[in-house]
């Protein structure tokens, strides 16, 4: 800011600076005053540092700002934000949820918000941290037309696409729909890894090869070398894909349609996440593979 500039008021918060929101805000924060607020304090520092004001309080956010994004852990943490007894100012506000959430509890935010004067907007994402960091997030949005021209260019900074899936709750389950797909690939990969691994295969090569072929997409290339490396350093977390894995699952049943790969990758990062991955990446999801490898085999380790 030049010497003389007077400050802008920020219009516009940030709720939720985990690994995805913190990348999503810094972007956020590079184009407009903004004001963000996270229950760890420390988390908010890096943003304060990017020229973002931070809040003392989610109520803080809702008070000064018109538009209040969220990017939070689970439908908990969204209640505790979102309040039904009045206690945050919802009148007037636009609230825009970009965490993943069952689409029924959606749903009922939605109504809370409209029933307290607000309005409310679905903007889930699919993408990693690193799709975060770079501002090429796929966004997915759903609510009443004026509301979502408001929000759609103040996603323009995260996110290289943004796509209409008309009223609530349709983002959210299309983001269902898009990680059915996401997790069952990755899932695949890191099998595809230790089949290879098991045959004493090259898995430098069996990388060049998918990397290669019809098959390959930034993402399996991503996961692809992450797998060589055994690097779990975290882009897309354990406890958020079993998450994620559990919310299509229940969404399933609940609609009554089969979902026989993602109850199996439910089980699966279920058993990862035990296994102590709780802070790694979703690749991690081949030591539950080797632990089945190894119980099938303990049976006759001594023939």
């Amino acid at each position: 800011m030049t010497a003389g500039a007077e400050r802008r008021e920020p219009d516009v918060g940030f709720i939720g600076l985990g690994v995805m929101g913190s990348a999503m805000a810094a972007n956020l924060v590079a184009t407009r005053p903004l004001l963000v607020w996270n229950r760890t304090p420390a988390a908010s520092e890096p943003l304060a540092r990017a020229g973002a004001e931070v809040a003392g309080s989610a109520a803080e956010v809702f008070e000064r700002c018109d538009v209040v994004f969220l990017m939070l852990a689970d439908e908990r943490a969204t209640d505790d934000v979102v309040r039904s007894d009045g206690a945050i100012e919802l009148g007037d506000r636009l609230v825009v949820q970009m965490s993943t959430v069952a689409p029924e509890h959606s749903r009922a935010v939605d109504a809370r918000v409209r029933d307290r004067g607000g309005r409310y907007v679905e903007a889930p994402v699919s993408g990693s941290r690193q799709p975060a960091v770079d501002g090429e997030l796929i966004a997915m949005v759903a609510g009443d037309g004026a509301d979502v021209d408001r929000v759609v260019p103040l996603l323009e900074p995260m996110c290289s696409a943004v796509f209409r899936c008309g009223s609530v709750p349709g983002a959210l389950t299309m983001k269902l729909a898009v990680n059915t797909f996401l997790i069952t690939l990755v899932t695949g990969l890191a099998e595809s890894f230790h089949f290879a691994e098991e045959h004493d295969l090259d898995v430098r090569l069996l990388e060049q090869i998918l990397g290669a072929g019809p098959m390959a997409s930034a993402v399996s290339r991503a996961k692809a070398a992450k797998l060589v490396a055994q690097d779990w350093a975290v882009h897309a977390a354990v406890p958020d894909v079993l998450k994620n894995s559990r919310l299509v699952v229940q969404e399933a049943r609940r609609s009554a349609n089969a979902s026989p790969l993602m109850d199996a990758c439910a089980q699966l990062f279920a058993e990862t996440e035990a296994l102590g991955h709780d802070r790694d990446d979703m690749v991690a999801v081949i030591s539950a593979l080797r632990s089945r490898t190894g119980r099938l085999r303990a049976p006759h380790a001594g023939d």
